[in-house]
């Protein structure tokens, strides 16, 4: 039945189960994929996890992003993750009971954005899993280039780039290379992905039952955060063709890539813009690219990292070179992706 209160309509049960309720029905249906280690269900990690002698990628982060974090634990992929609230950080013991079930020998690398609760809670873990003896390297996504200037990248919020980071360090991952490798790859997608999002309505938690921010009508955000941070422009609602000349500019100023140079391009809905509007927008950003001279090898059309039911959308752009395009390349299959 559809659940209204105080203006706030979602097909849910009760505002205080909603994530006890997704990850049930996930569980449910992909069961064949992933598997729960809690009673509480709040980490998951691959259905046949551990594995013997590769490097165990972990992540986590709060609910209401997805696909982001927990829809990227499969083959070619992330081992496990922690899930949180709603917007909000797991724990440190649910994130040490993954880093325990995924470690096959080798160490585990932890992949998630920069968020202080995050932060915090990996760092504790992390800790935790020294004494038992396993070694755990941490890389933390900050590819949001509208969260801080040019010069305090080590600052900015991890938010749809980090699909790259999680991509190419699995795939190096299963390649059995060593956990000091398989980081540098991590490290090196980050350094060379950049997201540049903008926001058109609010979302509303379940939880609260009102919207997070509020935006006018025929006004739009550029540069929220993926949970209603400040952007960095608000003004008239622009087409799409001006919105990517806006989010293209500002990504390149910040990481200039080369004439000839390869690419790859993730668009990402934020949880309430139709793939009519994704497409329309990739559209004009091929063009302006390829007016650069600058050639997208491969792209991502979709929702990657959203925010509840915002209206919104964001590009990524990593600049690619002949290690991390054939990483890039690499098959995947998770409950939400497949890549052959």
């Amino acid at each position: 039945m559809e659940q209204k209160t105080n203006g706030m309509k979602k097909f849910i049960n009760d505002p205080e189960t909603v994530v006890d309720d997704m990850l049930e029905g996930l569980l449910i249906a992909h069961s064949d994929q992933l598997k729960s280690i809690r009673s509480d269900n709040r980490a998951l990690v691959r259905a046949d996890s551990p594995i013997q002698g590769k490097v165990a990628i972990a992540t986590g982060g709060g609910s209401g992003h997805l696909p982001l974090f927990l829809g990227y634990v499969g083959k070619g992929m992330l081992d496990g993750v922690a899930v949180g609230d709603i917007f909000a950080s797991p724990s440190s013991q649910q994130m040490l009971d993954v880093t325990r079930s995924i470690h096959g020998g080798e160490g585990v690398l932890y992949i998630y954005g920069n968020y202080g609760g995050d932060v915090m809670n990996f760092d504790m873990a992390a800790e935790l899993a020294d004494l038992d003896g396993i070694r755990v390297e941490t890389v933390v996504a900050t590819d949001d280039a509208a969260s801080m200037p040019k010069g305090y990248e080590h600052q900015r919020r991890g938010v749809a780039g980090m699909f790259y980071l999680y991509k190419l360090a699995a795939a190096k991952a299963e390649q059995f290379a060593s956990l000091d490798e398989v980081k540098r790859i991590a490290e090196k997608a980050n350094s060379n992905v950049r997201t540049m999002g903008v926001a058109l309505t609010p979302c509303i938690l379940p939880a609260v039952g009102r919207p997070t921010f509020e935006i006018g009508e025929g006004e739009m955000e550029i540069g929220m955060g993926i949970h209603g941070e400040p952007g960095i422009q608000r003004g008239k609602l622009q087409t799409a063709d001006e919105v990517a000349q806006t989010l293209v500019t500002a990504i390149l100023q910040d990481m200039p890539i080369d004439k000839g140079c390869d690419v790859s391009v993730l668009i990402n809905g934020l949880g309430a813009t139709p793939l009519e509007e994704l497409y329309i927008f990739y559209r004009s950003v091929h063009k302006q690219l390829e007016e650069k001279g600058i050639h997208i090898y491969n792209r991502y059309i979709g929702e990657y990292a959203t925010s509840l039911e915002m209206a919104g959308l964001s590009i990524s752009i990593l600049r690619l070179d002949d290690e991390l395009r054939e990483l890039l390349d690499a098959p995947f299959a998770t409950p939400f992706r497949i890549q052959n």
